[in-house]
């Protein structure tokens, strides 16, 4: 299966958009995330032969700007999608969902999106004195299992976790998104990676809110098995 790099921070060439926020496709009709705007993630698409109207499911990480950015644009081009988010998504996200008449699926647990694509379900954590739903995405290929972050709020440690515990039988291939250690002090991101060795994954692609640090510690430790996220990349599993 490919993954394509529709919106992240930056690119292979000057003529995709890059910005804030993430946008995965997993195969050709599983979108992950929307990056920060609707016109640059089009625009994106359109330039690297993404067919918008393939696209038969959209998974949101969380109800924050820089994931939901560019999903008002795509409903307006396809609103035949299932939209799966959680139960804490905010009200004015799921009101504002509604208008677009898209099959909106809010997953308190795992959701099995198809054979091989679930979400991982809801993890609840505070975040600026407030409550913040998220989830990721697992993609399980030949036994073994991808994991997409959005930010990874509730902790990438505890996300990875959650995703062993469900697979308890597979092994970990590729880890991919935002980790959130971009306002980490040295010593927690040090303790964070040296936690992700433990899961002995084959493959990790540290992006957006990591933080340069991070991605630079992470490097360091895995290796190889590290590698750059950038928009016009495909990445297979």
């Amino acid at each position: 299966m490919k993954i394509k790099i529709l919106f992240d921070k930056q690119a292979i060439h000057s003529n995709l958009n890059t910005g804030w926020g993430i946008s995965f496709l997993v195969g050709e009709n599983t979108l992950f995330d929307t990056g920060e705007k609707g016109k640059w993630l089009i625009e994106n698409m359109k330039r690297l032969k993404v067919d918008i109207t393939k696209i038969e499911n959209i998974v949101i990480s969380h109800d924050h700007w820089d994931h939901t950015g560019g999903l008002w644009r795509l409903l307006e081009l396809n609103n035949r999608a299932n939209l799966y988010i959680t139960p804490g998504f905010s009200t004015e996200f799921k009101e504002k969902a509604k208008k677009f008449g898209i099959n909106i699926i809010e997953c308190k647990k795992s959701c099995k999106i198809n054979e091989r694509i679930f979400t991982t379900g809801e993890f609840v954590t505070a975040y600026k004195g407030y409550a913040l739903a998220e989830q990721s995405l697992v993609i399980r290929e030949n036994n073994k299992i991808s994991v997409l972050t959005g930010c990874s709020h509730p902790g990438i440690v505890r996300i990875l976790q959650k995703v062993k515990e469900d697979f308890e039988n597979d092994n970990f291939h590729l880890v991919m998104g935002g980790f959130h250690l971009l306002n980490e002090e040295e010593i927690e991101i040090i303790e964070v990676v040296s936690q992700l060795e433990e899961f002995k994954i084959d493959r990790i692609g540290p992006t957006h809110c990591t933080g340069e640090e991070a991605e630079e510690i992470i490097k360091n430790k895995f290796g190889e098995k590290f590698f750059e996220v950038k928009v016009g990349d495909v990445v297979e599993i």
